[in-house]
């Protein structure tokens, strides 16, 4: 066969069509689902802990985005802390990933459970049990969902964005007195900031921006991947920080720091848009996150399947449970019901906030070791520039910040889960004395 009749991706995709990606990637209502919990940990300074996650995730963009250029196909941090700092490191964070792919589905399968209590008066039990069942149902029956849907969803978010600033505005606009400091407070109000509390609202607020890495993986699509692909991940980072900003700017200026009730947390930013709209607008934000969610639940849910399956396939984890495909539906099957049983399970015993801070625990070491990838590989081994030096540094050094500064209950899970890890590695490589565990997944 002559190499022109070989099937190739064509190099379709301009700067700004994967900008717009990355956009449906990370969805532009991505602070609205966690927002209370932000708000309650930073004592209302959500504003701030967007843009400081913003410039955190914008040096680890730099970093992601360089680091795909070296190694365009696989576009993993465990590929990259692997072939570039050592393999037990590469492991370690190829685990952490592990960990956040599994957590997903279930802090999915939480926040629509209370998201839906908002429009079914119905137990918190019952609610997760369908979901979870829901999510696993759909990706058995190998229901794929198009980028063309996403694209429409992500568009008819947008469209909620604008009705809820148009709302704010109107509000607003009826105030008759504002009071010292009122568009400032959002940024800073002496009454209830701490360092402290900034920090760990801004580990939390990372999760506004998980999903930007998946942009190097268009890199046989894209014109000029060397610039674009670097270009556009860097480039939603800010689309993405700047709207969150505006959002949550928007909320504050109606809610101030006044904390939420635990209970509600998951429905904050609904009962904020109540402020302004009444009932139409609550259950308007209320239905959008919901939906948001539920797609985001599904393909979490066939991502973690198939990164299991990577997994069983090459032996990391035992190929008779995890290696095997459904004959008629032609996916992963076991690894789709074990993740739901896992969120199930989970979403029984951890809460929204909780399962979320565990997320970043592994997102966090995960950007921190691409950090130090991309700061090996460009200016320890490469030039000694400053423009080779500045951004790994500091974002290896403001996500380990972040990393520190979650909960302590987060973390001591996080390094229970790390141990498990360790432990796992060392049995299956016998010591450590065979080739470590492969977290790579194929296509």
């Amino acid at each position: 066969m002559s190499t022109a009749s070989v099937p190739a991706l064509r190099r379709t995709l301009g700067l700004w069509d994967v900008i717009f990606i990355g956009i449906v990637i990370i969805q532009p209502i991505a602070p609205m689902g966690v927002y209370g919990v932000i708000s309650n940990r930073a004592g209302g300074h959500v504003v701030t802990t967007i843009l400081i996650a913003m410039v955190a995730m914008l040096f680890t963009a730099i970093s992601y985005g360089r680091m795909a250029r070296v190694y365009p196909s696989a576009g993993s941090a465990y590929t990259y802390v692997s072939q570039e700092i050592h393999p037990a490191l590469g492991y370690l964070t190829g685990w952490a990933m592990v960990m956040d792919y599994v957590l997903n589905p279930l802090i999915c399968t939480v926040i629509c459970s209370k998201l839906t209590q908002n429009i079914v008066p119905l137990p918190y039990w019952a609610l997760a049990v369908f979901f979870a069942a829901f999510f696993s149902g759909v990706n058995l029956l190998g229901v794929k969902t198009s980028a063309r849907i996403n694209e429409v969803l992500a568009l008819g978010m947008m469209v909620v964005v604008v009705i809820f600033f148009v709302f704010v505005g109107r509000t607003i606009y009826g105030l008759h007195e504002f009071g010292a400091g009122y568009f400032t407070r959002p940024f800073y109000n002496p009454r209830t900031f701490s360092l402290g509390g900034v920090f760990g609202g801004t580990s939390i607020a990372v999760l506004t921006y998980i999903g930007f890495d998946g942009i190097s993986t268009l890199s046989e699509e894209v014109e000029n991947p060397r610039r674009n692909i670097l270009l556009a991940t860097v480039l939603t980072c800010v689309v993405i920080g700047v709207l969150s900003a505006l959002e949550v700017y928007a909320a504050q200026l109606l809610w101030s720091s006044e904390a939420f009730d635990p209970s509600k947390i998951e429905s904050a930013f609904p009962l904020v848009a109540q402020r302004a709209g009444g009932f139409f607008l609550f259950h308007l934000l209320n239905f959008t996150i919901l939906i948001a969610n539920i797609g985001s639940g599904m393909g979490a849910q066939l991502a973690a399947a198939r990164l299991l399956y990577g997994m069983g396939r090459s032996d990391a984890l035992p190929r008779s449970f995890f290696g095997r495909i459904d004959p008629v539906r032609r996916i992963p099957r076991n690894n789709v019901l074990l993740i739901g049983l896992v969120a199930l399970a989970g979403a029984m015993v951890i809460s929204y906030e909780r399962g979320a801070e565990l997320l970043n625990f592994g997102a966090l070491i995960a950007f921190m070791g691409v950090n130090l990838a991309a700061l090996v590989h460009y200016y320890i081994r490469g030039e000694k520039t400053a423009s080779n030096l500045l951004p790994p540094a500091l974002g290896f050094i403001i996500c380990g910040l972040l990393w520190w500064n979650l909960s302590l209950p987060a973390k001591k899970l996080g390094v229970v889960w790390l141990a498990v890890g360790i432990a796992y590695g060392a049995w299956r490589t016998r010591g450590f004395r065979r080739e470590l565990v492969r977290f790579d997944a194929e296509e």
